[in-house]
């Protein structure tokens, strides 16, 4: 068994994640900066009597806002990268078949996945953003590798992605007979 972490392709994917976070958590840093700095010259601008800046406050606001907003998600995704690393380093991947059922609902099917025998691996995506849904919903039908990376959690990657998703195991519904109606919930 080789470490899903000594592909080459996940080291690369991994950076990727990696790079991104980074590019979250130094845009929140430099937004809350700017919006502190911006605090100061407007203190300074009505301190000296020259009135105000129009706007200032709000910009403020949403600058110091943003930017930890940002911070917070981008210490996440580093977390999160830092734990796929260790993770991956301890198991391999497992190529299958990937099917959507819809926005962020994947199920992973194995190679070697028999519908009448076994259930695939049901998952929750766990980015809430457009474009990753999207990316991963490109890749329906398609060929992928996932692995488990602790308790219930999930990564899974396709060639040429270029990066790596996480995805958190689901527990499956009753299995409906065939031509059986969906029960209101």
């Amino acid at each position: 068994m080789h470490p899903a972490s000594e592909d080459p392709a996940t080291r690369t994917a991994l950076d990727a994640h990696q790079v991104g976070a980074l590019r979250w958590l130094g845009g929140g840093v430099i937004a809350v900066v700017l919006g502190a700095l911006l605090a100061v010259a407007a203190v300074a601008v009505a301190g000296n009597g020259d009135g105000r800046i129009p706007g200032a406050g709000l910009a403020v606001v949403v600058l110091v806002t943003g930017g930890l907003v940002a911070v917070v998600v981008g210490t996440g995704a580093l977390l999160r990268t830092h734990r796929w690393r260790r993770a991956l380093a301890g198991t391999s991947w497992r190529v299958g078949t990937l099917r959507i059922a819809g926005p962020g609902a994947l199920s992973f099917e194995p190679a070697g996945y028999d519908e009448l025998t076994g259930d695939p691996v049901r998952l929750r995506l766990l980015s809430t953003a457009v474009w990753r849904t999207r990316a991963v919903q490109a890749l329906d039908g398609g060929t992928v590798r996932a692995a488990p990376v602790g308790g219930n959690r999930w990564v899974l990657t396709a060639e040429g992605a270029g990066t790596v998703y996480g995805a958190r195991e689901v527990a499956a519904g009753r299995r409906r007979a065939p031509g059986e109606p969906d029960r209101p919930r």
